[in-house]
């Protein structure tokens, strides 16, 4: 079920609030075990071949995960910093990562194995179930809290609503147990505020979503199609629009994404941390991972590099942890070639952005101007996400070199062989001033706290007043009408979510 869908707008989450305002004055563990229920709803009803009856299996998985988890999770509390639990930690973590490796990675280890050995040959399709990979890591975070001694006893509806909990059950963002948990656990006596906070922020994803990221789609697709075939190759104008095009596509798709589950947790009284902060106005590649996909950056430096030993063995030494690092990111973000070096590609950033910048503090050497590090770094980005977007090697390596001008110079080729229009460019264009000079999400509602911070990463000020932030006034309620009309007049064009394949 989309966010973005008539079926949840309409049905699903009108429902589900009025059922948790119902039983607000009810005993605690039946308005929990409401939000369980309905929380399932939205993942079950989840059909990967519509064309096929619906099968209760991918709720069956979710459940059994989250019940082998929760038991592990106990156990390991009483186990805590002991050899035993040490290893049941080694031996859970493992189960866990065989069941999301089986459905994940499987075929595409099979195909290595096959093109090196000959052997398994082809496999039949295994289906990736959805979010899979979402609540593997939420829960692999879980058991190693419970062996660190962090977690609390929780009753199973309480840990069943932790991993399920719609708005961030698919796509994140990534939470901790202790940033939730407590939430869960109070009565939200202040719903009536909360409410047009939460609507609010969630209108403002849609029209991330549906206004900008799915009408930059058809300007992306067709330019990444033309270097996966064997058709002519693109001009530099074409594959420069095509690359920035989804450069800003999966932006706003994916921040748009994070806003919807900010702001329909905020619905209900809940606050997620915070998942996106203007990553595009980043003056270094470090930089641009604590504002992209925050969540993530802080499950991988808390329960990767820093187990991997972090900076605390040399800089050789971690130099290593920070590729390793973003090499496995990458990995989880796809089983395919064009994902590890999408990975490798950020960890060598990473390495090199560290280098230089410990070379400028031992010879004093200043920063370089601000605009020029936001262009460097954006370029580097944009780089990166032609492999994340492109069906292989040989793809990416086409768009790259049309990019930097090894098949010429060009502009957009006459009208009968173009495969963006000429307006194209604009709209582009229009999308980077708006990642680049408005305020973001988190700035705009800065005064009622949108979001939880991130330690370690940008948070917005909450500034006694700006012009741009929202309040309950009717010239925000007459932008908000705008919103909402503009956001229907383009609600024909319904997509998924890009971060739902991950």
């Amino acid at each position: 079920m989309l966010f973005n869908s008539y079926t949840f707008l309409l049905v699903f989450l009108p429902i589900t609030l009025i059922g948790f305002l119902a039983l607000r004055k009810a005993p605690f563990r039946l308005g929990l075990g409401w939000l369980v229920v309905m929380s399932l709803v939205y993942y079950g009803v989840w059909n990967p071949n519509p064309e096929e009856p619906w099968s209760p299996k991918y709720l069956g998985l979710i459940l059994g995960s989250c019940a082998a988890n929760y038991f592990l999770g106990r156990s390991l509390s009483r186990l805590k910093f002991t050899g035993q639990g040490k290893l049941l930690l080694a031996l859970s973590i493992a189960a866990n990562l065989i069941l999301l490796g089986y459905y994940k990675y499987a075929g595409f280890l099979a195909g290595i194995a096959t093109d090196l050995t000959g052997w398994p040959g082809d496999l039949a399709k295994i289906t990736l179930p959805l979010a899979i990979s979402f609540f593997t890591f939420l829960q692999i975070a879980y058991l190693v809290d419970a062996w660190k001694g962090l977690t609390e006893e929780y009753h199973f509806t309480d840990y069943l609503l932790f991993v399920t909990f719609f708005p961030h059950l698919i796509a994140g963002p990534l939470i901790h147990h202790r940033e939730m948990m407590p939430q869960f656990a109070k009565k939200n006596h202040g719903w009536h505020r909360d409410f047009p906070v939460g609507m609010e922020i969630f209108i403002a994803g849609m029209f991330k979503k549906v206004v900008i990221a799915d009408n930059l789609a058809p300007i992306a697709n067709p330019v990444f199609a033309l270097v996966a075939g064997d058709g002519r190759m693109p001009t530099m104008a074409e594959a420069w629009i095509g690359a920035l095009a989804y450069t800003l596509q999966l932006y706003f798709d994916f921040s748009g994404y994070s806003d919807m589950a900010i702001g329909s947790a905020r619905m209900f009284g809940i606050r997620f941390p915070l998942n996106f902060h203007s990553p595009y106005k980043a003056v270094s590649v470090i930089e641009f991972w604590r504002r992209w996909h925050m969540t993530l950056s802080r499950f991988l430096r808390e329960y990767l590099y820093i187990p991997l030993g972090g900076n605390r063995k040399g800089p050789s030494r971690r130099y290593v942890n920070l590729f390793l690092t973003m090499l496995l990111g990458g990995l989880w973000h796809g089983a395919g070639w064009t994902f590890i070096m999408w990975g490798a590609l950020h960890g060598t950033y990473l390495c090199v952005n560290h280098a230089w910048a410990g070379f400028r503090k031992r010879t004093g050497r200043a920063p370089l101007p601000a605009p020029l590090a936001v262009l460097l770094t954006f370029v580097a980005v944009v780089i990166g996400w032609v492999f994340f977007r492109a069906h292989n090697f040989e793809g990416a390596g086409r768009m790259l070199a049309s990019m930097f001008g090894m098949n010429g110079f060009g502009g957009l080729p006459d009208k009968a062989t173009r495969v963006v229009a000429s307006v194209s460019s604009v709209h582009v264009a229009l999308a980077l001033i708006a990642c680049w000079i408005f305020p973001n999400t988190q700035q705009i509602f800065a005064r009622y706290k949108p979001a939880l911070r991130v330690p370690g990463a940008p948070y917005p000020e909450r500034t006694r007043y700006r012009w741009y932030q929202w309040r309950p006034t009717p010239l925000f309620a007459l932008l908000t009408i705008v919103f909402i009309v503009v956001i229907g007049m383009q609600f024909d064009k319904v997509s998924e979510f890009i971060y739902f394949q991950f």
